[in-house]
């Protein structure tokens, strides 16, 4: 694999996953990765990143590049989670890649898609980069834990049912509250998918008016080309008409004469035809 990329180029998609390549590789050695330096390990990441690609970028290229990679591969990462946990909740049953680039759209700082995938199937398995599910809601049974009518312990005393002191309704309570919570987030949810909605159509019109400003300006730009040849083209031919050949040699009058008529003709054509320039082929001068 050999990547013909100059010092300072643009990276390349290729380029990005041999990086995360190597990262993994290097950093991740069940014998020295732990024990190895910063320095070190770029090093090493850079002779392999090199041997691999034939590239000329310098250490303090990859390690730049890695930066910025490793940056957007957490927001990813983050951006995953989140729309797992919020299909394993069963709130929003939509496809979990459409709902993570959605998340990752309302973080992404101007950036609409994550378009590392590459590199995302590289680092996935690592601890950095790793998805930690949420745990799963727990139920609580209906029965109270203790529902034996008589305790075995000797701490415990029977309570006579008009006893002033009741007991505490805990699985009442805690369902409340459960759905209380449930109910707060899917409205929260709710509200930030409708304002990523939101934002996306105003991105969409912002977009179309941006291309729409580019295309009135090519074409002004295109006219305002056609009139700079035009004018060019017309100043030539000025010139043209105007020269002095009576010093000339025959052969040379014989030339600029044949480049006049060339100008006549094509000046006397109209767009509803020709006019009648058969005058134009008298070789009288």
């Amino acid at each position: 694999m050999v990547f013909s990329q100059e010092i300072g180029g643009a990276w390349s998609i290729m380029e990005d996953a041999l990086l995360c390549e190597c990262w993994v590789q290097i950093s991740h050695d069940p014998i020295s990765g732990n024990e190895m330096k910063f320095s070190q390990m770029w090093k090493k990441i850079l002779h392999e990143f090199v041997e691999r690609s034939g590239s000329t970028r310098t250490e303090s290229a990859l390690s730049s590049r890695w930066k910025l990679l490793k940056k957007e591969l957490g927001k990813w990462r983050d951006a995953l989670t989140k729309a797992m946990n919020n299909h394993a909740s069963e709130e929003n049953l939509s496809d979990e890649i459409v709902q993570a680039q959605m998340w990752y759209g309302a973080t992404g700082q101007g950036k609409k898609n994550f378009n590392h995938t590459q590199c995302w199937e590289v680092v996935k398995h690592c601890k950095r980069f790793s998805i930690i599910p949420m745990a799963p809601t727990l139920v609580l049974n209906k029965t109270p834990f203790h529902d034996s009518q008589a305790s075995d312990s000797p701490m415990e005393s029977p309570m006579s049912e008009d006893s002033p002191i009741e007991k505490e309704l805990r699985p009442i309570g805690r369902k409340a509250a459960k759905a209380k919570r449930g109910c707060n987030s899917t409205s929260n949810t709710s509200k930030f998918l409708e304002e990523i909605t939101r934002q996306s159509a105003l991105r969409i019109e912002i977009d179309k008016k941006v291309q729409e400003d580019d295309r009135a300006m090519a074409i002004e730009f295109a006219k305002e080309k056609e009139y700079v040849r035009k004018e060019n083209e017309e100043k030539k031919d000025r010139e043209t008409m105007a020269m002095d050949t009576s010093h000339m040699s025959p052969e040379t009058k014989q030339y600029w004469k044949l480049e006049r008529k060339a100008i006549m003709r094509r000046r006397l054509f109209r767009d509803d035809g020709p006019i009648q320039t058969d005058w134009l082929n008298d070789e009288n001068p």
